[in-house]
């Protein structure tokens, strides 16, 4: 099966390449891979206190995918699946393609404001014509209805 893969994280154009990614899924009969990526300077604290805060993280991810894996079931019954690392988040998210081969997609959400689409969609761009997969940019402030008629 292909599996269309979305990063979460906690900017806005997150929402729009959640709904993107689970719409397609749903009418190609695809899945989704929902990717949330820890950075590794979220711990460089003492071990005791890096590992409390790592858990926490994790815990918020469970709870933000919980939300979106709901949305998804029952809206697109399109069932999802997390897959949370650690480390930089271009790393991360080129690794679990090259190990994951049914992921046939990436979609990003761009940002909207005037500091640019956001981090990921520059760097992944500019290496675009080398990535293994391609990648579905949705920009963050389309509406529900225009998301719906493009999919």
């Amino acid at each position: 099966m292909r599996k269309f893969m979305v990063v979460l994280d906690d900017s806005r154009e997150c929402l729009n390449a959640m709904r993107f990614a689970a719409m397609r899924a749903a009418k190609s009969g695809g899945g989704v891979e929902i990717l949330s990526v820890i950075p590794p300077e979220e711990f460089n604290h003492w071990i005791g206190v890096g590992d409390i805060m790592r858990e926490e993280a994790r815990e918020r991810i469970h709870a933000h995918f919980e939300v979106f894996a709901k949305w998804m079931r029952d809206k697109q019954g399109v069932d999802p699946h997390l897959v949370i690392r650690e480390g930089e988040p271009v790393n991360e998210i080129l690794a679990q393609i090259r190990e994951d081969p049914e992921i046939g997609v990436l979609v990003l959400g761009a940002g909207t404001d005037k500091k640019g689409p956001g981090p990921l969609v520059s760097q992944l761009s500019r290496n675009a014509g080398s990535l293994p997969v391609p990648i579905t940019i949705v920009p963050g402030d389309l509406s529900k209805e225009r998301l719906e008629s493009i999919t």
